[in-house]
């Protein structure tokens, strides 16, 4: 996936989906944040933002917030938009080794009893199907040596009811999986956040032992003057949730995770 983009410095993000920024001739304007999370670590002032540009006439910010760099020098795809739409080029070009052999790719489909839409439904060959929840792992753990990821970065009532979904998939006998995109460049691995959603950890290791396939595979940044290209190549470890010792035991109540 390749994004133009230009570059400038946050000022603050508020109100969910708005940020502040200076541009690179100085200039003070607002940009859309299309990411409801948190986005801890992810909007730290003076951090520089990669933006998009939309032609659409109608909209009233033209810009997109797609990127932060970090003072660290991290590449955070901020877009969580971006993360099915790099799913889906990974499945298209056969780089996720678990999801090679299917025959035909719906999105979005409806399942389950609780009213929900699949992000990628996979028949293979045989119709075997495989049901595949991908959810974008942003948040980076505290210190500033730690590579270990966390999902989720708020409490998301939704992602525990995906989990169950899953869980209900698989029960009835189709292939079911939990695909976590991660999209910041210093994440090396993925692990369930108890410290901030103690429910979606229980529900994570359920699901895990009733079978369903927990995966996650990471996003390289290439960048040219202009120019980003993000693609899924690299395969992350998946831990236990028992490993957490360095985290605070705190919750944090925030706008619902995506």
């Amino acid at each position: 996936m390749n994004i133009n983009l230009k570059k400038a410095t946050l000022i603050k993000r508020y109100k969910r989906f708005l940020a502040d920024i200076i541009l690179e001739d100085g200039i003070e304007t607002t940009i859309h944040v299309a990411n409801t999370g948190a986005m801890t670590g992810c909007a730290t002032a003076d951090d520089t933002v990669w933006y998009s540009t939309s032609d659409n006439k109608k909209r009233k910010y033209p810009y997109s917030w797609e990127i932060t760099q970090t003072q660290n020098d991290h590449f955070i795809c901020v877009n969580t938009l971006r993360a099915n739409e790099l799913v889906e080029e990974a499945l298209t070009n056969k780089t996720i080794n678990e999801l090679r052999n299917y025959k035909n790719l719906r999105r979005e489909v409806k399942y389950g009893d609780e009213n929900s839409k699949i992000d990628f439904l996979l028949t293979d060959e045989n119709d075997v199907e495989t049901y595949i929840e991908v959810k974008s792992v942003t948040l980076l753990g505290n210190g500033p040596k730690s590579t270990q990821g966390y999902f989720p970065d708020a409490v998301t009532l939704r992602g525990q009811k995906h989990l169950r979904e899953l869980m209900q998939m698989k029960q009835q006998g189709h292939r079911a999986i939990l695909l976590f995109a991660v999209l910041h460049s210093g994440i090396e691995s993925v692990m369930a956040a108890q410290h901030i959603d103690a429910k979606y950890a229980e529900l994570l290791s359920q699901a895990m032992q009733q079978g369903v396939e927990v995966i996650a595979y990471k996003v390289s940044f290439d960048k040219a003057v202009s120019n980003i290209k993000m693609s899924l190549v690299e395969p992350l470890t998946v831990k236990l949730v028992e490993n957490v010792t360095d985290e605070p035991k705190k919750r944090v109540k925030y706008i619902d995770s995506p």
